[in-house]
């Protein structure tokens, strides 16, 4: 008969660690700096593609990792903002403090104007469906003033 025998030590009588198998992906690291690079293109209206392209990944990976920036980027970065302007006003700077008081009577801090969104464009066979669907003109075009 042969049977295997479980050997728990190596020759040496040190234990024998198992080998991990590494087929497969790799596991995508999240970190602070991509952290603040998530929450600061959300706020400047980046697309969730456009944005994991730019990190090297796929967008369900950002999805899955970066939900948190995802939802709230903005105000991650306008309350980011505001600290340092707080801090800023305390140490006596009177811009920071103009622009805390306009906070405050306005609201919201304005980072920057946000960007008009692109209008999509219809794809060729959806071009051509809608010109299909909308008349030309009249048949009287193209066969001239026939009167009988």
């Amino acid at each position: 008969m042969n049977e295997r025998v479980v050997v728990d030590k190596d020759l040496f009588g040190k234990p024998v660690e198992m080998l991990r198998d590494r087929r497969g992906r790799a596991v995508y690291k999240k970190d602070k700096q991509n952290q603040s690079i998530v929450a600061m293109l959300v706020s400047r209206r980046w697309t969730q593609e456009r944005i994991a392209g730019y990190l090297g990944c796929d967008p369900k990976t950002l999805r899955k990792y970066y939900s948190r920036e995802l939802e709230t980027g903005a105000d991650l970065i306008e309350g980011m903002a505001l600290e340092i302007l707080l801090q800023k006003m305390t140490n006596g700077d009177r811009i920071a403090t103009q622009k805390i008081l306009d906070v405050v009577d306005n609201g919201r801090l304005e980072i920057a104007p946000p960007k008009p969104r692109a209008v999509e464009r219809l794809g060729k066979k959806e071009e051509l469906d809608a010109a299909a669907k909308t008349p030309m003109g009249s048949w009287s075009d193209d066969f001239g003033d026939v009167t009988h």
